[in-house]
């Protein structure tokens, strides 16, 4: 049963990351979808961290679709956009403290399996999510880091599906990026210097 739930979430996921580089809002069915299969499947496996994401991601999803759709009701799309080194370097910082809280939980309060390696996965991908939702650009960054990382993780939890798929989502994370950033270059070009 776990194989063929597995299946479905991986096609899914495959869905979602079509249609999100794509920038088409239902990207977020996909992704809502896949993601309330892999809650189960990541709590039979003890990466306790990895279900919390899922559900975060089912919520981001729907974030994510009604403010797609809130643009697209206003008769125009949300345009992809960046932001300062030194918000990277808040968001990095953050990320890190709230991982080592979380992984800390889960070391000592629960049975979890790497606890700090799966904690900063988790953290990140929160905030590489909702990056995602606000059409950033850096969210992909932050997913070509968290993918590499998450395929080591999966792969010693013999998660063989999610492995492959969790190495997809690194080439696509690179494809995401250059597809964002090419839209994002030509609104940069014509800002005034000040």
């Amino acid at each position: 049963m776990d194989l063929y739930l597995e299946i479905i979430a991986v096609v899914l996921g495959l869905g979602y990351l079509f249609f999100l580089i794509k920038e088409k809002i239902i990207c977020w069915a996909f992704g809502i979808l896949g993601s309330l299969v892999s809650i189960f499947l990541f709590y039979r496996t003890g990466l306790y961290s990895e279900s919390i994401l899922y559900i975060y991601y089912v919520l981001i999803g729907i974030y994510g679709f009604f403010h797609w759709k809130k643009s697209l009701s206003a008769n125009k799309q949300l345009p992809i956009s960046d932001f300062s080194l030194q918000t990277y370097a808040y968001l990095i910082i953050l990320g890190e403290i709230l991982s080592l809280l979380l992984a800390y939980f889960f070391d000592v309060y629960t049975n979890a399996s790497m606890p700090y390696l799966d904690a900063h996965t988790t953290i990140f991908s929160f905030i590489a999510s909702y990056l995602e939702a606000q059409k950033k650009l850096a969210s992909w960054k932050f997913w070509i880091v968290i993918n590499a990382v998450t395929i080591f993780l999966y792969a010693k939890r013999d998660l063989n599906l999610y492995t492959i798929l969790t190495l997809i989502y690194l080439v696509f994370s690179f494809v995401g990026y250059f597809q964002w950033k090419k839209k994002l270059l030509p609104k940069i070009a014509v800002t005034p210097h000040s």
